[in-house]
C-alpha cells in the first residue's frame, strides 16, 4: 500500500529540549510504501536529532523490530502486521516512531527505557526480546503502561549446551594452546598433553533445559554425571542417569564442573575462595551460564595455585573482558566471546519463537514466554495488595529452608478466610507463592499469566487448601500458609508435626508478617533479612546474640520469641537491615544454648 501526501508545517518548538526555542517551516511531497517514514526537520546541522514522523492508517498492527531477526520470524510477522525494520535507530529516533508501533522486538543491543513507555502514548502492547535475558527492558515501565513482555527461552538450549561440550573437549586437548602454538610456528606435542574424559565425573551446576541437555551429551561421551540443583526433581535426573548431590558434594569429587545456574543474588559469586578451596586439586571448569556466577579474581587465585588445572569460559562479568584482562590471557583459560546462542539454527529458532510470541499478544492470546506482570483490575488488586505481597515472601522463605538433594515437588497452600470460595480468587495468590519459591533460583519471571506453566515445566505441583472462618467477610483473608513435603530443612525447627516444611503468615497494619514457622508461634515484620534461632530457652541469649550483631555494626530491626513451654525450646526471630558477616554468624552458631540457625533473605 502506498499513498501520496502533501503540506506544510510550521514548528515552533524544538524537538530538542537542550536547544533555544527556533521558528522553522517545511514543504514536503512524499510517496510512501511502509506504515510510516521519518525525516529530518528543516535545515539543521546533518546530526540534528529532530524528527518528524508521517503515518498512514492500517487495520494491521505495526511492529517495529529494531535488531536484525531471522527471515524466517520477519515472514511470520508479515502474515499479521505491518513490519519495518529499522535498525540502529538513536534512542531518539525509537521514542519518535513508537508512537505509531503496536509491537516492538529488540535483541540485547536496544535499551527499552521508560521513555520508550512513555512516547508510545499507550500504542506499544507488546515487546519482544529475541533471547533470554531482559536486562535491557524497562520491566516496570511496561507493566505501568500495560505493556506485556515476551523472550525466547528454548530456542537456543542445544545451541548453548553444544557450545558447553564443544569447551569441554578443547579445553581437555588444548585445543586452543595447540593451534595458536602452531600458527606461531612451533610444534609443542609434549606441552599440550591433555586429559580423557571417559570416566571422569562431570558436576553439572544447574540442572534445567541447558544443563540437562549438557548432561546427555555428556553420557554419551562416557562421562558419569552428577548435578546440583536445589529445584530439579530426582525422577527427571534420574530418567538420563544424573545423580542429585548437594553443592559441597559436587565441588568435592567432580573432575569437571559446567555452570547452568542463572545470575541471581544467590548465585552471584557463588563460585569464590570459599568454593574453590572445596574442590579436588586439578579441577576443570566450564562456563557458558553467566559471568558474574564466578569471582573472576578468585578464579584466577585458583588456576594459579593449581586448585583449577583449565578454565573454558564463555561468559564474563563485564563483557567485552578488558583487552589486559588476567583472566583472558591466562594460559591455562580458554575463552569464546559470549557464543552460546551463536548458531544458525538458534537464531533462526530465537526468530521464530519470538515473533510466535509477540503475534499471539496482539491477538489478546496469553503468552507463556511473558515475563511481567500482566494488568490487573484495579479492584481486585487494591483487595488483595498486602497478600500479594505475603505471598511472595512465603514463598521465598520456605523455599530458602529447603536444604539441597531431591528437590521440590510438591507444594500446598492453604487460605483462611470467611469469604466464600466464588469472592476470593487465588489465582494471582498462587501466581505470588509460585514467584516466592522459583524465582530466587531461577532467571524466569514469574507472574499470573506464565505462573501454572513455569511451575508445571519444573516438575513443581503447587494445590490449594482453603479454611473457612466464621465471621465478617470484609478481611479477604485472615492467614496465608506454604507447606512443601518430602524435602529436607537447613533448619530442623522448621518441620511441622505433618513432616511438611510450613510458614504462616498475615497481614497486620497492612504489612506482611510472619506469624508461624513449623510448629513454633511467632510473630516479625517480613522485611530485611530474618535470623530464626531454635534455642535452649533460658535467660541471656537475647542480650548475647544482639551484642554479637552489634559488634559486627548490624541494626536489630525487631526480635522474637516463640517458645513450647517455660525453659524448653523456643525460636528467636530477628530481623536484621544488613547481611551480617559470615564471622558473626560463626559466633551465634557457637553459643551453647542455641542449636541450629539459618539466615533467610527477603
Amino acid at each position: 500500500m502506498a499513498a501520496t501526501t502533501s503540506s506544510n508545517l510550521m514548528v515552533t518548538k524544538p524537538l530538542n529540549k537542550s536547544r533555544p526555542l527556533s521558528t522553522c517551516s517545511l514543504s514536503w511531497r512524499l510517496t510512501l510504501s511502509s506504515p510510516f517514514a521519518v525525516f529530518p526537520l528543516c535545515s539543521r546541522p546533518r546530526n540534528a536529532k529532530s524528527f518528524l514522523v508521517v503515518a498512514m492508517m492500517d487495520a494491521k498492527p505495526t511492529v517495529l523490530v529494531a535488531e536484525k531477526l531471522g527471515d524466517a520470524g520477519i515472514q511470520l510477522l508479515k502474515k499479521f502486521a505491518n513490519v519495518d525494520c529499522s535498525y540502529n535507530l538513536s534512542p531518539e529516533e525509537l521514542c519518535t516512531k513508537i508512537s505509531l508501533c503496536d509491537a516492538l522486538i529488540v535483541r540485547s543491543g536496544t535499551k527499552v527505557t521508560r521513555e520508550v513507555f512513555e512516547s508510545s502514548g499507550g500504542r506499544l502492547k507488546v515487546v519482544g526480546r529475541a533471547g533470554v535475558g531482559i536486562d535491557n527492558v524497562d520491566l516496570s515501565a511496561a507493566t505501568e503502561h500495560g505493556c506485556l513482555v515476551v523472550n525466547a527461552p528454548t530456542a537456543n538450549t542445544i545451541a548453548a549446551a553444544e557450545h558447553g561440550i564443544a569447551l569441554l573437549t578443547a579445553m581437555a586437548r588444548n585445543i586452543a594452546q595447540a593451534d595458536a602454538s602452531i600458527k606461531a610456528g612451533k610444534w609443542l606435542r609434549n606441552k599440550y598433553v591433555g586429559v580423557s574424559l571417559v570416566g571422569k565425573i562431570l558436576a553439572i551446576m544447574g540442572f534445567g533445559k541447558v544443563g540437562s541437555e549438557v548432561a546427555r551429551r555428556a553420557k554419551g561421551l562416557g562421562m558419569q554425571v552428577i548435578a546440583h540443583d536445589p529445584y530439579a526433581p530426582a525422577d527427571r535426573a534420574s530418567a538420563i542417569g544424573v545423580e542429585l548431590v548437594t553443592f559441597d558434594e559436587a565441588l568435592s569429587i567432580a573432575d569437571f564442573i559446567s555452570m547452568h545456574m542463572p545470575l541471581t543474588p544467590a548465585t552471584s559469586k557463588m563460585f569464590n575462595d570459599d568454593s574453590f578451596s572445596k574442590m579436588k586439586k586439578g579441577v576443570r571448569i566450564v562456563n557458558v551460564a553467566r559471568g558474574g556466577v564466578i569471582d573472576e579474581e578468585a578464579l584466577i587465585r585458583a588456576l594459579d595455585s593449581g586448585i583449577v588445572a583449565q578454565a573454558a569460559l564463555d561468559v564474563f562479568i563485564e563483557e567485552p573482558p578488558p583487552s589486559e584482562s588476567k583472566l583472558v590471557q591466562h594460559e591455562n583459560v580458554t575463552v569464546t566471546p559470549h557464543l552460546g546462542a551463536s548458531t544458525m539454527e538458534a537464531q533462526e529458532g530465537v526468530a521464530v519463537e519470538v515473533a510466535e510470541a509477540v503475534v499471539g499478544a496482539l491477538k489478546g492470546e496469553l503468552a507463556a514466554t511473558a515475563v511481567n506482570a500482566p494488568m490487573v483490575p484495579a479492584e481486585v488488586l487494591s483487595a488483595l495488595a498486602p497478600f500479594v505481597a505475603l505471598a511472595e515472601k512465603l514463598g521465598r522463605l520456605a523455599v530458602q529452608l529447603v536444604a539441597g538433594g531431591g528437590g521440590v515437588k510438591a507444594v500446598k497452600v492453604t487460605y483462611a478466610s470467611a469469604r466464600g470460595p466464588d469472592d476470593l480468587d487465588t489465582r494471582l495468590l498462587r501466581a505470588m507463592v509460585t514467584k516466592g519459591l522459583i524465582e530466587p533460583i531461577s532467571s524466569v519471571f514469574v507472574n499470573l499469566v506464565n505462573a501454572d506453566f513455569t511451575a508445571k515445566q519444573r516438575g513443581l505441583r503447587i494445590t490449594e487448601e482453603r479454611i473457612v472462618l466464621d465471621g465478617s467477610p470484609e478481611n479477604p483473608l485472615e492467614f496465608i500458609q506454604v507447606h512443601i513435603a518430602n524435602v529436607e530443612s537447613k533448619f530442623a525447627s522448621a518441620i511441622a508435626e505433618s513432616g511438611e516444611i510450613t510458614v504462616e503468615g498475615r497481614v497486620k497494619d497492612g504489612k506482611p508478617h510472619l506469624t508461624k514457622v513449623g510448629s513454633f508461634r511467632v510473630d516479625v515484620s517480613l522485611e530485611g533479612s530474618l535470623i530464626l534461632c531454635r534455642q535452649v530457652d533460658q535467660p541471656g541469649i537475647i542480650g548475647k546474640v544482639g551484642s554479637i550483631l552489634a559488634g559486627d555494626n548490624v541494626n536489630v530491626s525487631f526480635m522474637t520469641v516463640g517458645r513450647t513451654a517455660p525453659k524448653k525450646q523456643a525460636v528467636m526471630t530477628i530481623g536484621v537491615d544488613e547481611e551480617p558477616s559470615l564471622e558473626a554468624l560463626k559466633k551465634i552458631g557457637a553459643i551453647p544454648a542455641i542449636e541450629e540457625f539459618v539466615l533467610l533473605k527477603l
